[in-house]
């Protein structure tokens, strides 16, 4: 039977045949790779946009992140900066007490001095008055408690105005005067 099918007309296959495949049959498998490449790179190209949406917001929150670390750090500045100026306000309120307890301390001295020199004037008016009203007892004891008090020292050796005489000089007077009636009394 072979030899009929050489003998009909139809060449044998030759070596170089043998390893081919039909050209029908070819066709198929290149659709089928090309597909598969196709369906490769679309698969490839959805992976990149996943990838780049995912970078997009990790970027994104990133930003966020940043921006909140500078909103953070520019509050940490500021609350820096207010408590310098507390501390310089509570060194400013020390300051401003001890100036204001120095000058409470210099005005009640002033004020205790100016009590007594009242208090100094009030006697000399007293004793004044009693060694015009001849108590010379009564002179003698104010005499004794402005001396004890140390009012002589504080009245004033000036005259407030002319024609009137220092308070410090009619103290002397009266002393004097006083000791002077009183010896007369005794003796």
């Amino acid at each position: 039977m072979k030899l009929e099918k050489r003998s009909s007309g139809e060449a044998a296959p030759t070596a170089s045949d043998v390893g081919k495949a039909p050209q029908g049959s070819n066709k198929p498998v290149v659709v089928y790779i090309m597909i598969l490449f196709i369906a490769a790179f679309l698969l490839m190209a959805l992976s990149f946009l996943m990838h780049q949406r995912s970078n997009t917001q990790a970027l994104g929150e990133l930003q966020s992140s940043v921006s909140a670390m500078q909103e953070f750090q520019a509050s940490q500045e500021k609350i820096i900066q207010l408590q310098d100026e507390l501390a310089q306000a509570e060194k400013e309120l020390d300051q401003l007490k001890e100036d204001y307890a120095r000058d409470l301390q210099s005005a009640n001295e002033q004020k205790e001095a100016y009590l007594d020199i009242t208090a100094a004037l009030t006697d000399l008016y007293c004793l004044q008055q009693s060694y015009s009203a001849k108590d010379y007892e009564g002179c003698g004891e104010i005499i004794d408690r402005m001396e004890k008090m140390g009012y002589p020292l504080l009245l004033s050796q000036e005259a407030p105005r002319e024609g009137v005489t220092p308070p410090h000089e009619r103290y002397q007077q009266l002393k004097d005067a006083v000791e002077s009636k009183l010896a007369e009394q005794g003796g």
